[in-house]
């Protein structure tokens, strides 16, 4: 498609896009009482209207029935979470048994290594991607001191060539084959944080898997932008918040995957807890753990029905309109993106650099730029004006226009006030 940068034209787009009806069922916040434009679903989704009704139904329920809800409620509580195996597994491309949700992201991963991280002898170390989530940095660090290795030798980052934004596929499977049979796991993110780069996570799984290591993946920046195939590419294990781009409200409930082949494993260690126990038997408080036959083995408590409940709510939209039409938004109004920034580099005699791969296959709903020239200021003006984005430094703006709430009109819009804020300083 040629694309033009003007106001006529993104509202032409706006009116052929099938999810603009979409962009009314969530709640914008404003700036001098207008709708702000709400580019940061990266960081943190808008609110699904249907959040707060879903909520205070448990309310409720709980004001209703007390203690009962567990089990009389209109979506009963001990078995609230169940509720969304079917969905979730459309979403990260999985079988229905081997998702769950708990926990929170960065616990679920912990958790997680406790059965998939398993060094012994000369294989003890750990793949991960150069500069990871500084969340993930801790988490397999702490792993490896606690195993009684020296994070340095332990852990093995793939870096990006010099002068490169990206990580190149070809450097992360020659890693994996240098290491060889002292690699016990790959963990990496699915989709980097810094620069919205997508990895080939099919190949890395099966290169991982060809040395005998366990390979998993932090889908944080990666579920409900992303396809994803975690049961085709035989995936060992992945976690994810739900709080970006799957809006479910801040610092929510993780999702979790765990391949079918690991469920119903005697030797497989994990941490346990009453609630992965055998749903049948969990209320006869025997004092022998029997997991659950799926992925809910690995749940440890009873799940924080309040926190769920905004998830549910989302999920629902997301199983109403499906990842296919996601993505089909997603690549559109992301190219958009691209054009419209071109177009005003050329206005401003400035220097943008897109650091985020052109294809669209390396890349979802994130677009990152280097401003050269620009401080923080533009990003302080961008913010006074109603528009909402991410600053990462030295000076990076990240911009995520997610599809179920993002129009093509907001992108012209913010092209505009970005030109206006850039050129103001020149004057």
């Amino acid at each position: 498609m040629q694309f033009e940068n003007n106001r006529e034209f993104a509202l032409k787009l706006d009116a052929e896009d099938e999810l603009s009806k979409y962009r009314d069922q969530f709640i914008f916040p404003k700036v001098d009482g207008k709708e702000v434009i709400y580019f940061v679903g990266n960081s943190l989704g808008l609110q699904p209207k249907s959040a707060g009704k879903y909520v205070d139904e448990i309310m409720q329920a709980w004001a209703e029935l007390g203690v009962e809800g567990h089990f009389k409620a209109e979506k009963s509580w001990w078995d609230y979470h169940e509720r969304f195996a079917d969905k979730l597994a459309k979403v990260v491309g999985a079988k229905p048994s081997e998702v769950t949700v708990m926990n929170t992201l960065t616990v679920n991963l912990h958790l997680l290594m406790v059965s998939f991280y398993r060094p012994s002898g000369k294989r003890f170390k750990i793949i991960c991607e150069e500069k990871a989530f500084p969340s993930d940095q801790y988490m397999l660090a702490s792993q490896a001191r606690f195993h009684g290795y020296d994070p340095s030798e332990a852990i093995v980052e793939v870096k990006k060539r010099n002068g490169e934004n990206n990580f190149r596929t070809e450097d992360v499977l020659q890693t994996i084959k240098e290491v060889g049979e002292e690699c016990a796991l790959i963990l990496i993110g699915g989709v980097n944080y810094y620069s919205g780069q997508v990895f080939d996570m099919q190949k890395i799984t099966e290169a991982g898997h060809e040395i005998g290591a366990f390979v998993g993946w932090d889908l944080a920046h990666a579920a409900g932008n992303i396809e994803l195939k975690l049961n085709d590419w035989k995936v060992d294990f992945a976690a994810w918040c739900s709080y970006k781009y799957m809006n479910s409200g801040p610092g929510n409930a993780s999702g979790c995957y765990i391949n079918e082949k690991y469920h119903n494993l005697k030797d497989l260690p994990r941490f346990e807890g009453w609630w992965g126990h055998n749903k049948k038997r969990r209320f006869l408080m025997e004092p022998e753990f029997q997991p659950e036959p799926d992925a809910n083995a690995w749940q440890i408590s009873n799940v924080p029905v309040l926190a769920l409940a905004p998830y549910l709510a989302s999920l629902e939209m997301f199983d109403e309109v499906g990842m296919p039409a996601l993505i089909r938004k997603r690549n559109k109004i992301v190219a958009y993106l691209e054009f419209v920034l071109q177009e005003i580099d050329k206005e401003v005699e400035s220097s943008f650099e897109i650091i985020t791969p052109p294809d669209q296959n390396e890349r979802g709903t994130q677009i990152s730029v280097f401003l050269h020239g620009e401080g923080k200021e533009i990003f302080n003006y961008l913010m006074k004006n109603g528009i909402f984005v991410d600053w990462r430094e030295p000076n990076v703006i990240r911009l995520a226009p997610a599809p179920f709430y993002c129009s093509f009109s907001d992108v012209f819009n913010f092209g505009q006030v970005l030109k206006q804020g850039i050129l103001g300083k020149k004057e």
